[in-house]
C-alpha cells in the first residue's frame, strides 16, 4: 500500500482568497470599541493595522485578489500536496478513504506563512517599519519573522513563556530570520509587568502575549501589530488551503463526507473549512465540517458565545466569540498553538449557525494518534495537528464499526520537527491528560465584560 499524492501545477495557485462573509445567511456581530462599546470604524483600527488589511477585515466581497508578489512567494511551496493515506487506512483496517492536505511543506513548516506573507506585504506597501506580534508554539512567530525578512521589516515577537522554555529550536528559528524574541509575560510592557506583579511564575498565555504586542504597536506610530489567527483577514488568507483541496479532491475523483482541522484561534480550520462551508451554502457539498480543540482549552465546547476581549490586558476591541474569559490561563500542554481563551469570531459564528461542529481531544490521545500517523505515513506531525489526526482516526474507526465507506479529509497544518521534546516527554510517560475544571472556567467567565 502506497501513499498517493495529488498535485496541482504551480499555475493553479488560487488567484483570489475566498471570503465566506459574502455567502453567510446572517452577518457577524460587529467588533466593539473597548472604551465606548460602540461598533468600530476603520479609523479605530488604524493604529494597529494597515488600511488594506482593515478593509479586508470588514469586506463583503466574495473574492479578494491575491497580490502578484504574494503569489510569487506562495509558489515556493504552493499548491501544497494532498495525500491519500493508504497505509494508515490499512493499519486501521477501515473502509474509509483518508486524505490529508499537508501544510508542513512551507518554508516555515506550517500553514502560518499563508497569512504572514500578505500581512508583511501590505504593511511594507503602506510604509510600516516594524511589526510586533505574539506566538504560542512558535509556528506563527517563525512565519512572520521569515516574511518580515523577505520584505525588509523589523519584527518583535512575544512568545508565551511555557513555549519559550519548551521549544528553544523554534525560538532559534525566529531569531535566525532577524526577529527578536521575548518571553511573555515580560518586564518590557505595562501589561507584562502587571501580570508578573500578580503571578511572578506565570506560564503566560496567548492573551497576555497579545496584550504586550498590541501595547508596543499602539505606542509607536512606526510599528503595526500582526497576528496569526482569530481575525477575519487572517482566516481569509488561509483559504488557499481549502480552494486547492477542492481541486485536488476532484483529481482524486472523491469528495469528503467530513472535513476536519484542529482549532486554537481558528485559522487553519478556517483555511480548509470555509471553502467547504461555502460549497455547502451553495448546495454543492453535504460534508460535515469539524473543528477539534484540546480538552485542556475547550473554548468552543465549554465556553460561551458572547462579547469578550481578545487579550488579557483589555487593550483589544471586543469581539463576539466562543470564549473561556480573557483571564483564562490554560495549562502548559504541548499543543502551544491551541492555548487560546477564545475562538475566531468567524469560526464562532459559523458554529452558532450550525454550519460546523466542534469536538475535543485529550493530550495523550492526540500524541498516540500522531505516533500512529508517523509510523504509517512517515511524517511527524506538529502537536496541534495531532488533534485533527485523532479525530480523523476516530471517524475512520466509526466507519469500520458501521461497515460504511466514508471519505475523510483533514488538514495536517504543520510538521513537528521543532516539537520533538514533546514527543520525548510522551514516550517517557511524562505527559498527562488535563480536563479543565468547570469551577475554574466559571471563575474566568465571571469576569466577562458587560455588553448590552
Amino acid at each position: 500500500m502506497e501513499t498517493i499524492q495529488y498535485n496541482l501545477p504551480p499555475n493553479r495557485i488560487p488567484l483570489a482568497w475566498y471570503n465566506i462573509a459574502a455567502d453567510l445567511p446572517k452577518p457577524m456581530a460587529p467588533p466593539l470599541h473597548p472604551g465606548t462599546l460602540q461598533p468600530l470604524g476603520p479609523d479605530d483600527l488604524a493604529p494597529l493595522f494597515p488600511m488594506s488589511l482593515i478593509l479586508q477585515e470588514v469586506s463583503q466581497e466574495r473574492e479578494i485578489e491575491i497580490p502578484g508578489e504574494v503569489r510569487q512567494l506562495y509558489a515556493q511551496w504552493r499548491p501544497s500536496p494532498l495525500f491519500r493515506a493508504r497505509r494508515l487506512e490499512k493499519a486501521l483496517d477501515t473502509p474509509a478513504h483518508i486524505y490529508y492536505k499537508y501544510e508542513g511543506v512551507s518554508p516555515a513548516g506550517s500553514h502560518k506563512l499563508n497569512t504572514a506573507l500578505p500581512q508583511a506585504y501590505y504593511n511594507k506597501k503602506e510604509g510600516t517599519k516594524h511589526l510586533s506580534t505574539e506566538t504560542g508554539a512558535g509556528q506563527w512567530g517563525s512565519a512572520l519573522a521569515m516574511a518580515c525578512s523577505f520584505f525588509g521589516l523589523d519584527c518583535k515577537v512575544f512568545m508565551v513563556r511555557v513555549s519559550y522554555d519548551q521549544k528553544p529550536y523554534r525560538r532559534a528559528l525566529i531569531e535566525a530570520f532577524g526577529a527578536s524574541v521575548t518571553a511573555s509575560p515580560s518586564n518590557e510592557t505595562e501589561s507584562g509587568r502587571a501580570i508578573l506583579a500578580q503571578h511572578p511564575d506565570s506560564n503566560g498565555s496567548l492573551g497576555i502575549a497579545i496584550s504586550e504586542a498590541v501595547e508596543v504597536a499602539a505606542k509607536d506610530p512606526n510599528t503595526k501589530y500582526a497576528l496569526g489567527s482569530v481575525l477575519s483577514h487572517v482566516l481569509l488568507h488561509q483559504t488557499v488551503i481549502g480552494l486547492e483541496a477542492i481541486e485536488q479532491m476532484a483529481l482524486a475523483d472523491d469528495d469528503p463526507d467530513v472535513v476536519i482541522a484542529c482549532a486554537g484561534g481558528g485559522s487553519n480550520f478556517a483555511g480548509l473549512g470555509m471553502p467547504y462551508i461555502g460549497r455547502k451554502l451553495k448546495g454543492q457539498s453535504k460534508a460535515r465540517v469539524v473543528a477539534v480543540e484540546p480538552a485542556a482549552c475547550p473554548s468552543m465546547t465549554k465556553g460561551r458565545f458572547v462579547y469578550d476581549f481578545g487579550d488579557t490586558g483589555h487593550l483589544t476591541p471586543l469581539v463576539k466569540m466562543h470564549t473561556l474569559g480573557s483571564s483564562f490561563v490554560p495549562p502548559g500542554i504541548h499543543a502551544g498553538g491551541l492555548r487560546y481563551h477564545g475562538m475566531a469570531p468567524l469560526v464562532s459564528h459559523v458554529l452558532d449557525l450550525g454550519l460546523a461542529e466542534a469536538t475535543t481531544v485529550q493530550q495523550l490521545d492526540a500524541f498516540a494518534a500522531g505516533i500512529q500517523f508517523a509510523r504509517s505515513e512517515g511524517i511527524m506531525p506538529a502537536p496541534e495537528a495531532n488533534h485533527a489526526i485523532a479525530a480523523a482516526i476516530s471517524e475512520a474507526l466509526q466507519a469500520k464499526q458501521e461497515g460504511k465507506q466514508k471519505t475523510i479529509l483533514f488538514n495536517l497544518s504543520g510538521h513537528g520537527h521543532f516539537d520533538m521534546q514533546s514527543y520525548i516527554a510522551y514516550q517517557a510517560g511524562k505527559l498527562e491528560n488535563y480536563e479543565y475544571p468547570a469551577e475554574e472556567i466559571a471563575m474566568a467567565l465571571a469576569g466577562l465584560p458587560s455588553v448590552g
